[in-house]
């Protein structure tokens, strides 16, 4: 199970997070610079939290981003390579044919 640092649940951050998504009208900033409109609803660290914990709340240091952009900033993040991988899915495919006795 995931732990969730205890920063990200405080009232500061959390007033700071949405005063930034306020701020950049809930836009992904790095999908505006490449052209792209589309809607954030996460805060991203541009410098590491955990290189920079003094830039924790510094807005200069925080962008909106949605979450395929932060996924592509913190591929860490992601699945585990340690998890055991998901099974592919079979399905039983199976011949079938209208009822004649309603035609």
């Amino acid at each position: 199970m995931k732990r969730v640092d205890p920063f990200y649940k405080s009232k500061e951050w959390r007033k700071c997070r949405e005063k930034i998504l306020i701020r950049d009208h809930y836009l992904c900033q790095q999908c505006l610079r490449n052209g792209k409109l589309t809607t954030a609803n996460t805060v991203h660290h541009i410098k590491p939290r955990e290189d920079y914990p003094e830039l924790a709340l510094d807005e200069d240091n925080l962008e909106s981003i949605c979450p395929p952009c932060h996924n592509q900033e913190h591929p860490e993040k992601g699945r585990k390579k340690t998890e055991e991988p998901r099974r592919k899915r079979r399905a039983t495919i199976m011949k079938a044919e209208a009822n004649p006795e309603r035609w």
